[in-house]
């Protein structure tokens, strides 16, 4: 009898600026928290960058769901960070964070242990980079260099996450499905785009899982609210151990 199952949300915020050039945490908040996701993977988070106020967004955001926020900026300026985050109100164990392989914007990626019913869970989070060829060596990185394969050399059930910037026709996404998952291919529902919000024509966004792990469903959350609050929608599925 697999555990209950949980639900794992992964969100390009876009510095919690909307459509509407609002800049809102509380409604990034207020997305997750309709959601009722248990894990949250943030791409494109503020911390305390003068531009959106001086506000740590991956706090904020945690705070008002009473999570706890693992970050790793991908970017540091100064005080000013900008990266990925991984919000969850369960128990949490190793950590791992840093840099990928990177062309232009640095990109990096985070990786939690999460403990899902007394289980270990692995969820690295990443947003990769613009370039073909750079997206390639970092998802590359990320299949090989014990990113997703943790600390132990047990395996441990996985789920790589994030903003790949990569349609299922790119090099990079089949390097993913060679070993992994596409969590929207599991169900039964047709996969449907991610970016841009309001129109969404691309799937950029993805959630991979290891061949240990079952998707009971996947899907992209569209409403009113959705379609506003940034330039991506979020993408969630239903995971239980095998």
């Amino acid at each position: 009898m697999p555990d209950k199952s949980i639900k794992l949300l992964t969100y390009n915020v876009h510095s919690c600026i909307g459509n509407d050039r609002k800049l809102d945490p509380g409604r990034i908040a207020s997305v997750i928290a309709e959601a009722e996701a248990d894990i949250v993977a943030l791409q494109e988070v503020d911390v305390l960058r003068r531009r959106t106020g001086g506000v740590d967004q991956a706090h904020t955001i945690a705070s008002l769901l009473k999570m706890q926020a693992h970050f790793h900026p991908a970017l540091s300026i100064a005080e000013e960070q900008y990266g990925d985050a991984i919000i969850t109100a369960l128990p949490t164990g190793a950590v791992k964070a840093g840099p990928l392989p990177s062309i232009g914007e640095a990109r990096g990626a985070l990786s939690v242990e999460i403990l899902v019913g007394g289980r270990k869970l692995l969820v690295v989070n990443t947003h990769l980079g613009l370039r073909g060829r750079e997206r390639i060596r970092q998802m590359t990185t990320l299949l090989n260099s014990g990113w997703l394969h943790g600390s132990s050399d047990e395996p441990v059930p996985s789920i790589l996450c994030g903003d790949f910037n990569a349609i299922p026709s790119s090099a990079t996404y089949r390097l993913a499905t060679r070993s992994l998952t596409d969590a929207q291919l599991a169900g039964n529902a047709a996969p449907r785009a991610t970016f841009p919000s309001r129109y969404p024509l691309m799937r950029l966004d993805h959630i991979f899982v290891t061949n240990d792990l079952v998707v009971e469903r996947a899907s992209v959350l569209e409403t009113r609210l959705t379609r506003v609050a940034s330039d991506h929608l979020p993408l969630v599925a239903d995971i239980s151990f095998a």
